[in-house]
Parts: C-alpha cells; sequence; structure tokens
C-alpha cells in the first residue's frame, strides 16, 4: 500500500525539501487548526512567517546587491566600464559579508543540518559555494591571493537562491486554500443546550456529553446520539446513498450531514482529535511528510552531485597544484567548480513543477494529498466510479410530472405541489422545489399546513384540502396507485390528492452529473476503460450504466466486494483508479492504484484517497489524468536540463579543456544561472499545458 511507505519524518527545515511545504491555511471556529512548523534555523516560525522571512531576505540582499555588482572590479571588466574611488573594496567586503552571513543564512543553517544527520544534500552544497566564493574573494580583497573577488557571483547567487525558494514556497502554499472548501462541511458555531436556555458556541468548545440542538436544514456539528426529536438525517455525503435516514431517540448521527425537517437535540459523543477538521490538517500533514518516487530521485541526484562537486572541487585544487600551477590558479579552479556546480537547478527542477502543478489543480478543484499517485495518474487503464454522489449528484431531482386532473396543466400542477413542499427540509420536497423554480413558477398561497408523519404533507389551496403523500399513505387509505406510476427502479414517486381524489404524482430520481458523460467519454477517448461499483440494485445500475455508455457495471456490491472488484482489476494487470464520496468506499479507495474521493463526501474516503475532488466533477477526473501526464512529463524535461548542465559544466569548470578553453567564475555563474532559468521558465510552461 502506498499510504504505509509515506515518509513520516521530521519538519525540519534543515534539508529544504519542498514537497513539505504545502501547509494548511484553513481557519475554523476562528482559530487556525493546525501549523506546520520548520526548524534549522527558522526558529519554529510558521510556514507564512517563513515565505515571508524568505521574501524579506530576497528584497534586503538584492538592494544591496547593486553596489556589490557595479563595484565589482570582475564584473567591470566583464561589462568593459571603470568605476573605482577610495574605500571601494572594504566597502564591497562589508556589503558583501553582510549578504553571505544574512541571505545565506538559511542555506548554512540547512547545511549543518544535513551533516548532523549525514545526508549531504543540496543545503550542503550551496553552503560550500557560496562560503568557497566569500573565503576565497576575502582573501583576495586583503591581498593575500592574486586574483580577482568573487563577490558580484556571490551576491547574485545568494539572490537566486532566495528569490527560487520564495517562490516555490508561496506556489506550493496556494493549494491548501482549497482545504477551506472542505472544511466548510462542518459548521463553526453549535447551538448548545443548557436546561432551558440555548447559547450559541463554537463547536471546539464543546465537551463530550454535552447536547446541542440541530434545527432543521443545519448540518450535524459533530458526531452525537440524538436524546430527543425525529427527522431525517441526509448521510449522502458519509454513507454514498441519497435516501436520507430517520433518526429518532438513541440513533447516532455524524458531524456533516444534513438535517431534514425535524429539529433533533444530539449528545456530544466525539471532539477535539476525532473532529472532522482535525483529520483533514492530519491528512495534509501526511502529504507534507510525503515524497514523490520522482522527487526521491532529483533528491539522490542532488546528493550525489552533492559528493561529486566536493570531490571534484577537490580533486582539481590538488591536481592543479601537483601540475605546478600557482595557488591562485588551483584555488581559482576549485571555487569555480563550486559555483559552476550548484545544484540549483536541480533542486528546483522538481519542487518547482510540483509547486505549480499543485497550485493548478487546486485551482481546477484538484487537492493533492500523495504526489506519487499523482504522477502515476498517466497510468491508469481502469477507472472505476461509484455511483451516488460521483456520478450522479447524490440529491433527488424531478423524473416525470403526470396530471390526472382535467383540465390542469403541469406548471399550475407542479407549482401546487412545490408551494406545499416548500416548509419541508426533506431532500424529496427540496428536488421538487428546485424544478419550480428552475421553471420559475409562481406557487399559490396555502393555509393549515399540516405534516403527516412519514407519510407527507397537507394544506389548503385555494379552498381545496391538497396532500402530497408516499405510496404507503394510499396503501393505507386503500387507494389504488396508478398503473403508470413506478416506470424505473431508480424513481421515487410521491402523489398528489386534492379532497381525497388522486389528482397525479411527481417521480424523482437521484440525477446523473451533467458532466458525467463528458468525462466517460473523455477517459475512453484517452484509452482508459469506465467501470461502475454502487451498492445499488441492478435495474438502477443499469439504467446509468446504459446512458453513460459504460465498459462495465458491478451492481448490488458491498464495501468489501467493492475492494475485490478493485483486485480483480489489478490481476488483470490494469493499473486502477477508484473513486468514491463515502464510508462505503473507502477500502476500495486505499486498494486502488489511484484513490480519488469526491470532495463533498466524507472524512474517511479523504483520509485513505490520494486526490481529492473539491467541485465533485467528475470531469475533473479527466483533468487529473491530463495533468498527471504533463507534469511527469515537464520533471523528466526539467531533469534532463538541470543534469546535462552540470555533466558539461563541471568538467570546464575544472579546466579540462585548458589551456585552450578555460570557464572563468563569471561564466559559470552564469551558466549555473541560466540553467535555472531554464528549469523555471519551462516549468513556468506548465500553466500552458494545464489550462
Amino acid at each position: 500500500m502506498k499510504h504505509k511507505h509515506m515518509n513520516h519524518g521530521d519538519m525540519e527545515h534543515r534539508q529544504m525539501d519542498h514537497s513539505r511545504t504545502v501547509t494548511p491555511v484553513v481557519r475554523h471556529s476562528g482559530r487556525r487548526p493546525g501549523q506546520m512548523k520548520h526548524g534549522a534555523g527558522h526558529g519554529g516560525h510558521d510556514h507564512g512567517a517563513m515565505i515571508a522571512d524568505f521574501l524579506r531576505r530576497f528584497w534586503i540582499c538584492l538592494i544591496l546587491s547593486v553596489p556589490v555588482v557595479a563595484f565589482s572590479m570582475m564584473f567591470q571588466e566583464l561589462v568593459g566600464y571603470q568605476l573605482d574611488f577610495p574605500f571601494r573594496e572594504p566597502l564591497v567586503v562589508v556589503l558583501a559579508s553582510f549578504i553571505y552571513i544574512y541571505g545565506g543564512w538559511p542555506f548554512l543553517t540547512g547545511m549543518v543540518g544535513e551533516l548532523r544527520t549525514r545526508q549531504p544534500g543540496m543545503m550542503t552544497l550551496v553552503a560550500v559555494a557560496i562560503t568557497a566564493a566569500y573565503a576565497y574573494s576575502v582573501v583576495v580583497s586583503f591581498g593575500w591571493l592574486r586574483g580577482m573577488d568573487f563577490f558580484w557571483e556571490l551576491a547574485t547567487l545568494i539572490d537566486i537562491m532566495l528569490l527560487g525558494h520564495y517562490l516555490e514556497m508561496k506556489s506550493v502554499a496556494g493549494a491548501s486554500r482549497s482545504l477551506e472548501l472542505i472544511v466548510q462541511m462542518l459548521p463553526a458555531d453549535a447551538h448548545k443546550v443548557e436546561g432551558d436556555k440555548i447559547t450559541d458556541v463554537m463547536v471546539d468548545t464543546l465537551d463530550m456529553g454535552d447536547v446541542v440542538l440541530i434545527r432543521p436544514g443545519e448540518r450535524v456539528p459533530t458526531d452525537g446520539e440524538v436524546v430527543e426529536g425525529d427527522s431525517s438525517v441526509n448521510e449522502s455525503m458519509l454513507t454514498g446513498e441519497s435516501i436520507p435516514v430517520q433518526k429518532g431517540p438513541r440513533d447516532s448521527v455524524i458531524a456533516g450531514a444534513v438535517n431534514g425537517e425535524g429539529a433533533l437535540r444530539v449528545r456530544v459523543t466525539h471532539k477535539g482529535e476525532d473532529s472532522y477538521l482535525n483529520k483533514v490538517v492530519r491528512m495534509v500533514e501526511e502529504a507534507q511528510n510525503a515524497k514523490s518516487q520522482t522527487q526521491t530521485l532529483a533528491d539522490r541526484a542532488a546528493g550525489w552531485l552533492t559528493l561529486i562537486s566536493l570531490s571534484v572541487g577537490l580533486l582539481t585544487l590538488l591536481a592543479w597544484l601537483i601540475a605546478g600551477k600557482e595557488v591562485s590558479f588551483a584555488v581559482e579552479r576549485m571555487v569555480t567548480v563550486m559555483v559552476t556546480a550548484c545544484p540549483h537547478a536541480l533542486g528546483v527542477a522538481i519542487p518547482l513543477v510540483v509547486a505549480i502543478s499543485t497550485a493548478i489543480s487546486a485551482q481546477k478543484g484538484l487537492l493533492i494529498r500523495n504526489r506519487t499517485a499523482f504522477e502515476e495518474a498517466r497510468k491508469i487503464t481502469a477507472m472505476v466510479f461509484d455511483k451516488t454522489g460521483t456520478l450522479t449528484e447524490g440529491e433527488f431531482g424531478v423524473n416525470r410530472i403526470k396530471v390526472l386532473v382535467p383540465d390542469m396543466d403541469e406548471a399550475t400542477f407542479l407549482s401546487m405541489v412545490a408551494a406545499l413542499e416548500q416548509p419541508s427540509q426533506h431532500p424529496i420536497a427540496q428536488g421538487i422545489v428546485r424544478e419550480a423554480k428552475k421553471r420559475d413558477l409562481n406557487l399559490p398561497g396555502i393555509s393549515d399546513f399540516q405534516s403527516i408523519t412519514g407519510k407527507g404533507v397537507s394544506a389548503m389551496v385555494a379552498g381545496q384540502r391538497v396532500l402530497v403523500v408516499s405510496p404507503g399513505f394510499l396503501k393505507e387509505a386503500g387507494i389504488e396507485q396508478p398503473h403508470d406510476a413506478f416506470g424505473s427502479g431508480a424513481e421515487t414517486v410521491v402523489f398528489v390528492l386534492i379532497d381525497d381524489q388522486i389528482a397525479g404524482y411527481v417521480a424523482l430520481a437521484d440525477k446523473i452529473r451533467e458532466d458525467s458523460k463528458e468525462a466517460v467519454q473523455r477517459l475512453q477517448e484517452s484509452g482508459i476503460k469506465v467501470y461502475m461499483a454502487t451498492g445499488d440494485n441492478q435495474k438502477v445500475a443499469d439504467a446509468v450504466a446504459k446512458e453513460l455508455v459504460l465498459d462495465g457495471v458491478y451492481a448490488e456490491v458491498l464495501p468489501d466486494q467493492k475492494v475485490n472488484v478493485v483486485k480483480d482489476l489489478q490481476q488483470q494487470g490494469q493499473f486502477v483508479a477508484m473513486t468514491g464520496d463515502g464510508v462505503n468506499d473507502a477500502p476500495a479507495l486505499a486498494q486502488a492504484n489511484v484513490g480519488i474521493a469526491v470532495g463533498s463526501g466524507t472524512d474517511v474516503a479523504a483520509e485513505t484517497a490520494d486526490i481529492i475532488l473539491v467541485n465533485s466533477r467528475p470531469t475533473d477526473i479527466t483533468n487529473l489524468v491530463e495533468f498527471g501526464k504533463a507534469t511527469y512529463r515537464k520533471m523528466i524535461q526539467n531533469l534532463f536540463w538541470a543534469t546535462g548542465y552540470n555533466i558539461v559544466a563541471i568538467p570546464l569548470a575544472a579546466g579540462v579543456l585548458y589551456p585552450n578553453f578555460v570557464l572563468s567564475p563569471a561564466i559559470g555563474a552564469v551558466l549555473m544561472s541560466a540553467s535555472t532559468v531554464i528549469v523555471a521558465l519551462n516549468a513556468q510552461l506548465l500553466k500552458r499545458e494545464m489550462k
């Protein structure tokens, strides 16, 4: 299981691992529920403060770099102008020293952290490069060695590093904003009952045993047990099925479910760490710890580059000294290797692509938990969908209306039914009212409204007694149902009586999402077979499968059987993605190669999934596959540019073509910067590919 291999190590910033920098900025109940902290020289600042710190260091160092570059004799010689004055060199040394200490501090402390864990990496090589450039430049400035200082390379190098790290962290942090949409599934406040007094309190202040009032239409604020009241509760986001569940005393309710037409008093049974919000925060923290396979490859490459660069630098120094060259030349070659081999391009090759793709994905409604799964979305050959709440809307819509009263048109009939159903919070009633609003109908006035518990509603309309009731009411009253009322097993039918005579009926069903067909077609066009696994009966499943033209359907399956569906496809050699929204989908989501949870679904489904569809649109899944392919392609391109540059530049920096060609430190620094710019620009092109 991919989740078991996630790296849950410490969160120190010492390795500057940008795959770990997505920090939740979600607010709930007036506070921030979770903040990741980074050590290694940052004093435990939260992520927002660390981003601001990098930006502040960049601007200060950039301003100071202007005179350092302008006053540098090497830069003047390179560009072709002269600018000299008394105390120029001491001034440059002072400014460069400040830039080295202040701007280089994150990298220097990062090196210390890497060396403590005996895992030298990018931070070590960056620190060695800037330290070598600084030390050599100081020695030259004081006249202890002949040569030209590297202060301008040092300043620009640190500027580039700070800006690159800021942009990466800023981009990655943007993805966490999509969490706010998920957290909105829970209310911030609850109506706490204390005797005869009801007060509004923050949800996170509730204790075990407290009693809360849940009014009609409100979301359940916390897991609990009903102590008073009866109501239908819509748990489609929890169970994956759209039929409301009747709740009464001693029944349990789950946070996030939507209360129906009745008021409930609920005793709190779960809080704190078991709350939905904290589970979401933990989910993101796990994502911060997780590295993709490509990121791991880049980290290994950066580690090897560090060792190679350090070794080549020292060997270069010794080789030129043994060859009889002067110390200044040998040191210059060593420093050139260090500056040229700075692994910034390699360091940003993957994280920058991840940052951009994660941010764009979040804007498109994809919250990525497992980056490896995101990259591997390109391998998907079979997609298994849950039905309710995934391919369908998870709420009732009007399918058919039949009017049996002469001289009454459908609009008049529907407006009358909607007028009766308007006060109700029941999903069926809401479906009828939505249909009336969609048709822009004017609803007549009603009086003497009565609720017939579990059977329907009654009211006076234009002097007539009108009832909207269930089939059970007709059966009890001995009224024969119209023979064509039930056209499909997927429908729920309510009947309308006027003065005790049947006047017609309205058939409702869980509607297929508008973009489900487009999503299925696009997936099939890309060579992916599309299946559906649902707990609904075969007749309903076949009807949906036929309309969407699926490659296969599995009906009346239990949660453990959904897992078997995924396993069977995997045994056939398929790379399987599973999409679902309920607790019943969680085991299959975990079993699949790529688990995709619908964002409007449950916290359990979200925790077992690799990717969450915040907007619950099936077409977002096709975007996921396309984004995964584009992201992986861009990562490979960047690795090629970053490693290819070093393969060519390091030998030239060491002087293998001397005396025919010698790579100067200035040109080496320019090439290093150019490789970083190329990698960064190539990563930015991802925005076009993911539009």
